[in-house]
């Protein structure tokens, strides 16, 4: 095995040093400089772009190639003796993308010597697309009433919620300027770039090439803003509320503001104008959250006999350590009085600072730092009247990354990377395991069930970190005109540490022994390695991608050999896996402004490393119903370290068509058949007690097709359609199904359900309205069709798993924007508002009427009847059922 390993090393080394590129953070321009009265090409013409060193003269046809140009807007110039001069003005370069640009020269006069300027259109159609991706600038952003980078990836056609064309949530790559910045536990982005920072978001949604790993549905590329030749800087402030009319659901009566801060600066050291330049950003954004508790309870309070007592006049309760006698009046009372405490509040800091130094005309550095924090809580319906007992979060990032771009020649360039990220997550009520706060578990249990609890707190500490370091190198080489050459190699070493575990306050020792399964704790060092080669074949009339990715994974864990007795058994090292996935695209031209594209690729990705590592020490629970589980997973479930990557085969064509000058459409059709998905083989001790394993079992398809429309701006406006189709079907939804269903006794199903995501219809527009002279209006408007779920009631057994539809949902944000310039500064006035019609849209249901709005199941309690403080009909609304209320924020922001 080592002395493959070693072969493969040397021969991935090898071709690296014979040839080229890096996940994608710059693109390319072409073109044919011709005679403008003979129609002949001109060799020889210098073509750069202005204020940059890129620049490259044409071949003997008048041919010639720009590679390794970040994204942005551009004026290219052509210059050559006895000819005028040709600028062309708002040339717009897209990741991973051709930008063809033909110019005519005319030849010079004594008497008209001044240079022809031309304004470039951005195509509405790009010939070299061989699978669906969105390109959105920093302009777009901007002028959209989107607050984070999230909320612009889900714009796109074809994904929902986060999860790309049917795949499930942590299938997606996150990378910042070509670095993947996945935390492998849990396979979420380590931090999230702020959109003041984005220079250009590249979200690929379809197959994607042989420099993308690790990823089976979908590709999230950001590339940050540099320092301009020229200071800038930009601050902005707002503030605002939630104002809704629903009030008995959310219980947010005292509105409380929300704050927002940001910052970003740059432009050239004053000590070093023409080499060394800086781009930095801040936010820091506070949401009180729309879901409201009351402190009615104290975590100590207890109420030991509330449901002993027959006769409510019996009974009693303690509020923050008082005892009280029970009346319905005085509940009500207590409840209207007590303190709000918002339920799902969050607060945010981020920062980041970019440095780019010049270091020679073929050497370029950038040091980039970014740093992010963030507190937050998410609502837990039981604790509505006990706010001070359910968990808080906590989360701290930061990434540093080193990146070397030399040049060789003016086609052929080298990126080299090193990157470091680190990022911890604690969950917890109280930060240190021994306050004297803590109550004992069974507090919890004072009312009952169907009652907000009245005492006791979460039970858990849960704190783990994940710390990675990256080298990545890549050579990109326009071998000749019609073909670009990449190759790349990349290893990460991962550090994952976690522990977690139960707070016992009535033992001596508050913390069990690591033997128990109320304590777990683990220390990872896993290792991957890839690496690919890619060719990209331009000619007019046919483009081609094609290429081979090798990955490698050594997951540094240990499984048992008898499942019988996992804890005891003795244990082996797990097995280390490799595979190479092929990957193919092909954009066939049909007109000057239309083409068809097909392409086709194999996908893995190792799963989660939550999954490989759950419950290390094996630990079955033989009383399975006296410890609560772990926050972050299930009871009696243990991790595999020889998980094999998940597998992913996807099939797409696609239409492209550019309507005169001001539209454009495009069409896909996709398919994706998904193999080797995580799911839980079920295992029973020598004691006969169930317990589960994750392996990889489940399977599922999706297939779907896309419509998007798009009107560039004219006549004061511009509009951007998309429509999604998609059947998202599977053997489940969740990995820890299989489980479940043996915990209830029930046969796991064996058949195609529709998935938990399976939004049939999606609708997106974006509207923008008006003149920048004098307001801009901008509107976004979301339809989907209504999500699957299982139906259930006391009177008839689940029908098929997801048979039922939840209501579909509308949704619409709009965003007002007056600018205006006095002396070099400009300053704006905004006003955003998100949920504009304040509507309810029911993300959650009650399996026996599939609606968030009322449940059968107090009839079969007695309606009405108290339990705690609270009745049945009060405990049977559901805040988090719902999406977020109407939200208004009003800002202002000045720069230069």
């Amino acid at each position: 095995m080592r002395s493959l390993l070693k072969y493969i090393l040397i021969l991935m080394v090898s071709l690296f040093m014979m040839q080229n590129l890096l996940a994608g953070t710059t693109g390319k321009i072409v073109g044919h400089v011709t005679d403008a009265s003979t129609g002949q090409g001109l060799p020889g013409v210098n073509v750069y772009l202005e204020n940059t060193s890129f620049g490259a003269a044409t071949d003997m046809d008048g041919n010639f190639v720009i590679i390794g140009i970040p994204p942005g807007k551009y004026t290219l110039v052509s210059s050559y003796i006895s000819y005028r001069e040709v600028r062309v003005t708002e040339v717009q370069v897209n990741i991973d993308k051709t930008r063809r640009v033909d110019i005519r020269m005319e030849p010079t006069t004594l008497e008209l010597e001044e240079a022809i300027v031309v304004e470039a259109e951005r195509p509405l159609f790009r010939k070299d697309l061989t699978s669906t991706e969105s390109s959105i600038g920093r302009e777009t952003i901007e002028a959209l009433p989107v607050e984070d980078l999230n909320e612009v990836v889900n714009l796109q056609a074809g994904v929902v919620d986060g999860h790309f064309r049917g795949g499930r949530v942590g299938e997606v790559m996150y990378m910042i300027n070509g670095i993947p910045m996945n935390d492998v536990y849990s396979g979420t982005s380590v931090m999230e770039v702020e959109n003041n920072s984005i220079q250009e978001l590249n979200v690929i949604s379809g197959t994607f090439n042989a420099e993308y790993g690790q990823a089976m549905s979908g590709v999230v590329n950001v590339v940050t803003k540099e320092g301009g030749s020229k200071p800038e800087m930009n601050v902005s402030l707002y503030s605002g509320a939630y104002l809704t009319n629903h009030d008995n659901i959310f219980w947010n009566k005292n509105i409380e503001p929300l704050y927002d801060f940001q910052f970003t600066a740059g432009g050239p050291f004053p000590f070093a104008k023409e080499k060394f330049r800086y781009f930095m950003s801040g936010r820091w954004n506070k949401n009180p959250g729309y879901i409201y508790g009351r402190k009615v309870f104290l975590p100590t309070d207890h109420t030991t006999d509330f449901l002993l007592k027959d006769d409510p006049e019996e009974r009693q309760f303690m509020s923050h350590g008082k005892m009280y006698p029970f009346s319905e009046e005085l509940a009500k009372k207590m409840i209207d009085e007590a303190e709000a405490v918002s339920m799902n509040g969050s607060e945010r800091y981020s920062g980041n600072m970019k440095l780019t130094y010049q270091l020679t005309n073929v050497d370029k550095l950038n040091l980039e730092t970014m740093y992010q924090r963030r507190n937050w809580r998410q609502y837990d319906h039981r604790f509505r009247l006990n706010p001070d007992g359910d968990y808080r979060y906590k989360q701290w990032a930061l990434s540093t990354s080193l990146t070397w771009k030399h040049v060789f020649s003016a086609r052929t360039f080298m990126d080299v990377y090193l990157a470091y990220f680190y990022t911890t997550f604690k969950q917890h009520v109280y930060e240190d395991p021994y306050n004297p706060r803590y109550v004992v578990k069974e507090r919890l249990q004072d009312t009952g069930a169907n009652a907000f609890v009245s005492g006791g707190q979460q039970m858990w500490h849960f704190d783990r970190s994940t710390l990675t370091h990256l080298f990545k190198a890549d050579l990109t080489s326009q071998v000749n005109f019609h073909n670009q050459i990449k190759t790349g190699i990349e290893a990460k070493r991962h550090r994952l540490w976690l522990h977690e575990f139960e707070i016992l306050p009535d033992q001596a020792v508050r913390i069990a022994p690591l033997t128990s399964f109320q304590n777990n704790k683990y220390l990872h060092y896993p290792i991957e390695f890839s690496a690919y080669v890619q060719d990209k074949m331009e000619y007019e009339d046919l483009i081609i991608n094609a290429g081979i990715r090798f990955d490698y994974f050594n997951p540094d864990g240990e499984v048992p050999t008898n499942f019988q007795e996992p804890a005891r058994s003795p244990k082996k090292k797990a097995n280390s896996s490799m595979q190479f996935s092929p990957r193919l695209g092909l954009a066939y031209p049909i007109s000057e402004k239309g083409a068809i594209h097909v392409s086709y690729g194999h996908f893995f990705q190792t799963p989660n490393y939550f999954y490989l590592y759950t419950n290390p020490e094996f630990d079955i629970d033989p009383l399975q119903s006296s410890v609560a589980p772990p926050p972050q997973s299930l009871k009696n479930t243990v991790g595999n370290a020889n998980l094999k990557p998940q597998k992913t085969t996807i099939y797409e064509i696609g239409f492209q068509q550019q309507v005169g000058e001001l539209y454009g459409l495009s069409m896909t059709v996709y398919f994706k058949d998904i193999r080797n998905l995580l799911g839980t083989q079920v295992f029973q001790t020598l004691e006969g007690i169930r317990y589960g394993r994750y392996i990889n079992r489940d399977y599922g398809f999706v297939r779907g097709f896309t419509l998007e429309l798009e009107k560039r701006y004219a006549s004061y406006f511009a509009l951007n359609l998309d429509y999604t189709y998609q059947v998202a079907k599977g053997n489940a939804s969740d990995p820890n199904n299989a489980f479940l269903d043996a915990q209830a006794n029930k046969e796991t199903v064996k058949q195609l359900v529709p998935l938990d995501w399976d939004r049939k219809h999606q609708l997106n527009v974006s509207l923008q309205v008006g003149t920048p002279s004098l307001v801009m209006a901008s509107v976004i408007a979301r339809y989907g069709s209504g999500m699957p779920y299982t139906q259930a009631s006391r009177v008839v057994q689940p029908l098929v798993e997801n048979g039922g539809r939840k209501p579909d949902v509308f949704n619409m944000d709009l965003y007002l924007n007056k600018q205006f310039q006095i002396g070099k500064f400009k300053y704006g006035v905004f006003l955003k508002v998100y949920n504009l019609l304040d509507r309810l849209n029911e993300l959650q249901v009650f399996q026996d009427t599939g609606r968030a709005t009322y449940s059968t199941e107090p009839l079969y309690f007695g309606a009405g009847r108290p339990r705690g403080l609270n009745t049945l009909e009060d405990y049977y609304i559901h805040p988090e059922y719902y999406s977020a209320p109407r939200r208004v924020q009003l800002g202002v922001q000045v720069g230069f």
